[in-house]
Order: structure tokens, then sequence, then C-alpha cells
């Protein structure tokens, strides 16, 4: 994901929906968001993670009913 302020596209490729809070964290700290399979995945900062291993819901087609 990279931000419009810093020459990001304003296209549904390069949006995520985040809380005001989360927004304000992705903005503001060593987060990093990306998509991977159409899908967001964070990447926390290395004070909450020393691995820095990728966060992110499961897909909605795979999660049981």
């Amino acid at each position: 994901m990279i931000p419009w302020e810093i020459g990001g596209e304003t296209e549904l490729g390069n949006c995520v929906m985040l809380c005001k809070a989360c927004h304000r964290l992705v903005h503001h700290s060593d987060w990093i968001v990306r998509l991977r399979d159409g899908l967001p995945e964070f990447i926390p900062p290395a004070w909450i993670d020393p691995d820095r291993q990728p966060r992110r819901r499961p897909r909605p087609d795979l999660v049981p009913a």
C-alpha cells in the first residue's frame, strides 16, 4: 500500500478499509500494510513482534460456516 501523499494511486488495488485508530497507527508507526491474494496483510513493528510475522484474517471463502 502506498499512501497517495507520497505518490500512491487512488484505486481499489491500493486501498484498505481501516478504523480511525488503525489508520493513525499505520501512518504514524512502523506497521506495514500490503495486499496478498487480494486481502490486507499487516506486518507489526519489531517492538511488537521481533520476527515481524504478517497478520491477516483468513479468506472469507475458507472460513467454516
